[in-house]
């Protein structure tokens, strides 16, 4: 039963781009017809009415504010021939009865018109009148249509809804009648009626069906033609790069993953293109890695195991120049040992920065004290210069360890001049410390490779002569542990100058909060 349903789930997974995109744009589709089904077939009665009863609530309006006037007539015409609306406006006299005042037929049918004497009595007026008032100046005429005409009225006599439906079932028309109370300007009172027949809309409601049905047919076929459209022009160029991908997963980093198509995936294109050269250097660096770990393993190991068969087997070997040498290769070997365990704990977050504030002036003062020997015996010159003392808040042994593999580093690039110079420069809130060195310096495209792993300018091997060859990836990853800015500036047959900088901290209080 799993396996069933992982074979399932991995069929679904495995659905191309082209249909997934296609049953995309269908829900889509079906989802726009279900709109314009509601709004433009099922809703049309509905909003149709209510458009009408809008119509015959401002011209009303319109026509209210002329009662009283000599132009009523006239706008009362104007209103009947523009909406095609019957009208009757009559004057109300206290204790007299209303009597019309303006009057205008555009429908043989109209009911306020030929409805016969029943229905519009003094009587019948009077108490339309007060319906109206009572209902905020609006009301519905009902009841004595219905007995009148015979028909069957649909009415709402609320304040929101002052108007009524007639459906005539033999002609299958509807009649809308609205009635208002206005007020001249003169304090006279009017009773304005309106009749307006509605036309039917099964026959336009027929029509939009069979549109709908062509429209969405047409809709069907143009979403599968875009959805193929877009899938070619976006599952091609993935095709593409996943077979480039399978052969760069092969250890073929010439892979091509250069297509053309959207900004998105040409994007993707360039950012496999450099993945894929990046990997190249690194595997190039890799295999370096390799041979040259290989070699400074090999070379101590096979110094400590021939000076110790000489010492063995000729008495007279056993000097302390050859004891010393073998204690020498056997420091050299623990400090490369040493070195890769720091590295390996940097660089996989186990190794942390331990916080103190201490003086890096004279801490670096305490580093150049190591190279005394190497000053007196091999005629270096090592400088330091500092303009001022400079309080850090930082882990003390890995700005130890940062210090002393930058010296290292340009100590065996330090040039025929054998001169490095160490300078410590205070700017505002930020110390930094350089290593400079008069040596050969290095190439542009050469300056981002020189923090990795027993990266060598030249290319070629060489033993360090100072340090283990792992210096300056270490001092990266102390640097990047701190947060600490840090570079290099080099040019060739000038010399290099690394240097990092870091923030003072005159307050070991504001220190501890900041970080």
């Amino acid at each position: 039963m799993k396996s069933e349903n992982k074979a399932l789930k991995k069929h679904h997974q495995n659905i191309g781009i082209s249909w997934k995109l296609f049953a995309f744009l269908i829900a889509f589709v079906v989802f726009m017809m279900a709109v314009v089904w509601i709004f433009q077939v099922f809703m049309l009665d509905s909003f149709y009415k209510k458009t009408k009863k809008k119509e015959l609530e401002n011209i009303s309006l319109v026509i209210g504010e002329y009662v009283g006037t000599e132009n009523l007539g006239d706008a009362v015409y104007s209103c009947a021939v523009d909406y095609s609306t019957c009208i009757r406006v009559f004057k109300v006299n206290q204790n007299l009865p209303m009597y019309e005042v303006a009057s205008a037929e555009v429908s043989p049918e109209c009911i306020i018109h030929n409805a016969g004497s029943n229905l519009i009595t003094d009587e019948k007026l009077n108490e339309y009148y007060n319906y109206a008032v009572d209902n905020g100046g609006v009301y519905t005429v009902t009841s004595d249509v219905k007995s009148k005409l015979g028909k069957f009225w649909s009415e709402n006599s609320t304040g929101d809804k002052p108007y009524f439906d007639r459906i005539d079932a033999a002609q299958n028309s509807v009649v809308m009648v609205y009635n208002r109370i206005a007020k001249s300007d003169n304090g006279d009172m009017y009773m304005i009626l309106l009749n307006s027949e509605l036309t039917p809309v099964s026959a336009t409601v027929s029509t939009l069906e069979t549109q709908f049905y062509w429209i969405a047919g047409v809709m069907v076929i143009g979403a599968l033609v875009l959805a193929f459209l877009i899938s070619r022009n976006i599952s091609n160029p993935l095709k593409k790069m996943n077979r480039a991908a399978k052969k760069l997963a092969e250890g073929r980093y010439d892979a091509d993953f250069s297509v053309k198509g959207y900004k998105e995936i040409v994007e993707l294109s360039e950012s496999l293109e450099d993945a894929a050269d990046k990997l190249s250097k690194l595997d190039s660096l890799q295999r370096e890695l390799i041979a040259n770990v290989s070699h400074d393993l090999r070379t101590p190991l096979t110094l400590i195991k021939g000076y110790s068969e000489v010492m063995r087997d000729i008495p007279d070997e056993n000097t302390p120049e050859n004891l010393q040498t073998v204690i020498d290769e056997t420091t050299h070997l623990n400090e490369l040992v040493n070195d890769f365990l720091d590295l390996s704990k940097l660089r996989s977050g186990v190794r942390l920065p331990e916080f103190t504030r201490f003086n890096l002036t004279e801490t670096i003062k305490e580093v150049m004290t190591r190279y005394d020997k190497l000053v007196t015996v091999n005629g270096y010159k090592i400088i330091f210069e500092a303009d001022s003392e400079a309080f850090v808040f930082a882990d003390k042994m890995m700005l130890i360890q940062v210090v002393y593999n930058l010296i290292n580093n340009a100590v065996n690039y330090a040039g025929e001049d054998k001169t490095v110079c160490v300078k410590q420069t205070v700017d505002g809130e930020t110390v930094t410390v350089a290593v400079i060195d008069n040596g050969e310096g290095i190439t542009p495209e050469r300056l981002d490779s020189i923090w990795e792993r027993y990266y060598k300018v030249d290319r070629v091997h060489k033993r360090a002569r100072v340090g283990t060859g792992l210096g300056l990836s270490i001092v990266k990853g102390s640097l990047e542990a701190h947060r600490a800015t840090y570079g290099v500036e080099s040019a060739v047959g000038r010399g290099s100058k690394f240097w990092f900088s870091i923030p003072l901290c005159n307050d070991e209080k504001a220190c501890e909060l900041e970080n």
